[in-house]
């Protein structure tokens, strides 16, 4: 009887990790600017998730857990990071990365403006605008209340115009940090696990 569940656990999580950890890699490589350490991340995450998948498996959101598993990690690379070099030049790759179309200088403003925010910002502008969650999604992955999610998401991108000027940042934004096409599979919603475009 034991073995059924422990399969039946298991195949879940398997399935959780395949749906999930491509996303998830990407978030760490976003919020670190590491390219190099975000599938360790990823894989940190989501063995962390497995040693805890009883609990994760009966949550409410699961998707939502694992991002602010990935979030809590990175935010202690970085501290980890500072205290190591004391330089904030170390936390960003410039490594080229292959797009369509690829404007390579564009790339490179955008993300060096992004990782000048402070981190708290910067997670709510990379979940809100690079992984088009909703409002309440960001706040459930971080764990702070839709309220700050929205001062928190105004007050990075208002920076991110100082720094960047406010022509097509949008557009800018999502072709440097690369924004997918959403489907209800990825969102979790298929799965019970993301609810609905809050806004």
């Amino acid at each position: 009887m034991g073995t059924v569940v422990d399969d039946a656990a298991s195949a879940e999580f398997h399935a959780f990790f395949e749906r999930h950890y491509a996303e998830l890699s990407r978030l760490a490589h976003l919020l670190t600017g590491e390219p190099d350490t975000a599938d360790d991340l990823a894989a940190d995450a989501l063995l962390a998730l497995w040693h805890r998948w009883d609990r994760v498996r009966a949550a409410d959101h699961p998707a939502a857990y694992a991002r602010g598993v990935v979030a809590n990690l990175a935010r202690s690379r970085i501290r980890s990071a500072v205290r190591e070099r004391r330089r904030i030049a170390l936390f960003w790759s410039q490594r080229e990365e292959n797009t369509e179309n690829p404007d390579v200088a564009g790339v490179v403003d955008v993300r060096e403006a992004l990782r000048r925010l402070p981190f708290r910002k910067r997670a709510c502008v990379v979940l809100r605008h690079a992984f088009d969650l909703s409002e309440k999604d960001t706040a459930l992955a971080l764990g702070v209340s839709v309220g700050t999610v929205k001062s928190q998401t105004s007050k990075g991108m208002a920076e991110l115009q100082r720094l960047l000027g406010t022509q097509g940042l949008p557009q800018r934004m999502h072709a440097a940090l690369g924004a997918p096409r959403r489907s209800p599979a990825v969102d979790g919603v298929r799965a019970g696990e993301g609810g609905g475009r809050d806004r």
